[in-house]
């Protein structure tokens, strides 16, 4: 599949026909997730873990025997490379016919931080069953989708600006950046908020978060920032579809904002 076919074809699965990963399917997921790195320099190590083994569960998933997990010491930026590097496994998946999806909060959590081991200073952002696909969702899965419009996408004109916030994007004007773009408004993210906006300047790409509440615990962490992660995954995907290098840079270019809106990052 070419990039955008990859992403479009992909969903998020939460039924499972019960079998465990071929030892060939786990062992090229696994060296994928090792080798695969954030433009942040922050290092994730990555277990496949045994959901019967370590008693591990979530009420919305259906079927699943095995789930990946990846845990990395907090610091600045975490979440962002957290989130690029976990969509770039979950991409992987999808071309070896694995479903997954991203869990945070209804999965007992406890479970997971000690089959990961995970240490005080370290953080286990979110976790996704692994596994190949029912044939058919349950209704569960069939009710969530439509509950939160897993299907829809919010219009271009309200994510992607050209020069400043006051200006949208006319995507017909963004030249071969539009595929990469149209890339970024499919990305998933947590009960499909999309909280990325994106400002198109003097040849950058200027990343920004758009907050909702609830997201950011009593710590900090931001699970919207995740999210933004994966959107910046999906955009250099999209450069490297066209062909294009490209580096990210956390340095705000100063541009006026809409209330509770904040730069994360610039992709060149």
């Amino acid at each position: 599949m070419n990039g955008m076919t990859l992403i479009r074809h992909r969903r998020s699965v939460r039924t499972f026909d019960g079998r465990a990963l071929t030892p060939s399917d786990a062992e090229r997921l696994m060296q994928y997730a090792g080798s695969a790195q954030s433009p942040y320099g922050l290092p994730i190590e990555w277990r496949l873990l045994d959901a019967k083994a370590h008693g591990l569960s979530s009420p919305v998933i259906v079927g699943a025997e095995q789930y990946i997990a990846g845990k990395l010491r907090r610091a600045p930026h975490a979440e962002e490379a957290f989130g690029f590097v976990f969509e770039r496994v979950v991409l992987y998946a999808e071309q070896l016919g694995l479903g997954t999806t991203c869990i945070a909060g209804t999965m007992n959590r406890a479970a997971f931080e000690r089959a990961m081991d995970l240490g005080p200073d370290e953080v286990m952002p979110c976790v996704s069953p692994l596994g190949y696909p029912a044939a058919k969702p349950s209704l569960r899965e069939s009710m969530m989708r439509r509950g939160i419009g897993a299907d829809a996408r919010m219009d271009a004109s309200q994510l992607f600006f050209a020069g400043g916030f006051d200006s949208p994007l006319d995507p017909a004007r963004a030249g071969d950046l539009a595929g990469a773009l149209e890339m970024v408004r499919w990305a998933p993210s947590a009960v499909n908020k999309q909280p990325w906006r994106v400002v198109l300047r003097e040849g950058a790409a200027h990343f920004y978060e758009k907050h909702a509440r609830g997201y950011v615990d009593a710590s900090g962490w931001d699970l919207q920032k995740v999210d933004l992660g994966i959107a910046l995954c999906h955009y250099a995907y999209g450069l490297e579809q066209l062909g294009r290098a490209w580096t990210l840079t956390v340095a705000d270019p100063g541009l006026a904002t809409p209330p509770d809106t904040d730069y994360i990052a610039t992709v060149r």
